[in-house]
């Protein structure tokens, strides 16, 4: 379970980090993902951050890499991704989907000295060869403040499906 703070800020970083401004970086990240700037994301992250997303059974407190993930990328695997999604040999991405992002219900919970952990509700709608799907589920971040704002160093997108469809493919950024 995790613990969320009531309040709109929280002291981390050696500053203060404000609900506000977590959801301006959230929202931020939802148009640099929805225009396919994947250079922009993955300036986003600290270096050796991780990208995580578990499978559909995953219960908080679970590792996602020891229990299974679709997605479950350390530092260099995430840079790889990116060169991948940027080039035509992302075949399943080529040309590539249409997506549109909400995130909503952002929440401050847990900090340390120098990081935020932050939970979102997210719902990405995807269309590609003419079908038209939605992924909903949360956000489980840890957010660093730094003097370029807010990076992750780690960013997991948990599903709220019991299964994915037949043929869905997570071949795009959650």
């Amino acid at each position: 379970m995790t613990t969320i703070n009531n309040s709109n800020s929280v002291r981390c970083g050696g500053r203060t980090v404000t609900r506000p401004e977590v959801e301006d970086f959230l929202y931020a990240e939802a148009d640099i993902l929805d225009h396919w700037d994947y250079d922009g994301w993955l300036a986003l992250f600290e270096p050796g951050a991780r990208y995580e997303i578990p499978t559909t059974d995953y219960r908080p407190g679970w590792s996602p890499h020891e229990t299974g993930s679709f997605v479950d990328d350390d530092w260099d695997l995430l840079r790889a991704r990116v060169k991948r999604l940027k080039s035509r040999k992302a075949h399943a991405e080529n040309p590539h989907s249409r997506t549109h992002r909400l995130v909503s219900n952002v929440r401050l919970s847990e900090h340390t000295e120098d990081s935020l952990r932050v939970a979102a509700s997210f719902v990405v709608h995807r269309a590609r060869d003419g079908h038209f799907d939605a992924y909903v589920g949360w956000y489980d971040h840890l957010l660093v403040p730094t003097e370029d704002g807010l990076r992750f160093r780690l960013r997991r997108s948990v599903l709220g499906h019991e299964s994915l469809a037949a043929g869905a493919r997570l071949s795009f950024i959650l």
